[in-house]
């Protein structure tokens, strides 16, 4: 069953969102690699460019200004960016801890280290008061052999116990 994504509530969305000068500059290289009538096929790398500027998720400005610079419905950038789980709604921690919870990782311990994410970060989907860390469960990263897995940002961490999680953390 999947679960419904929102956008963050309205108090937790910036007021604006421009993207730099560099990010603009490279948003328009991929936008001029597809066709005039196929642009919108650039949303993906927009969408995902437009959550690393804003620190880990996608705001719902950033989905505005990719809509208008593709020539897109802002509901049709929406559809997108809610429904691939790559894409964030909602602030994340600086560190941001996905654990993979698919069958792979639950057999060799997945649900031990999301214990350890509890006590050490809180509930899932919850940015510390620092501002630090956040954590959730995510479906298969790819390293069942090497299960229980977790990324932390752009780092895989494989074999993971308790233990050598709260060392990383």
């Amino acid at each position: 069953l999947m679960a419904v994504r929102r956008l963050a509530p309205a108090e937790d969305q910036p007021e604006i969102f421009t993207f730099t000068p560099e990010n603009e500059r490279w948003m328009q290289a991929q936008i001029a690699k597809y066709p005039p009538s196929r642009q919108a096929s650039a949303v993906i790398p927009l969408l995902w460019r437009a959550q690393e500027q804003a620190g880990g998720w996608v705001p719902q400005k950033a989905i505005e200004a990719i809509a208008d610079m593709l020539g897109m419905a802002y509901i049709r950038v929406y559809e997108i960016a809610t429904f691939y789980t790559m894409f964030n709604l909602a602030p994340v921690g600086r560190y941001y801890v996905q654990v993979c919870g698919t069958t792979p990782c639950w057999l060799r311990g997945a649900d031990a280290i999301k214990d350890t994410c509890r006590r050490l970060i809180g509930e899932p989907n919850q940015v510390t008061p620092d501002g630090f860390f956040s954590w959730t469960e995510v479906e298969c990263l790819g390293a069942c052999v090497n299960a229980p897995m977790a990324q932390i940002n752009k780092d895989y961490y494989e074999d993971l116990t308790p233990q050598r999680l709260e060392w990383i953390l």
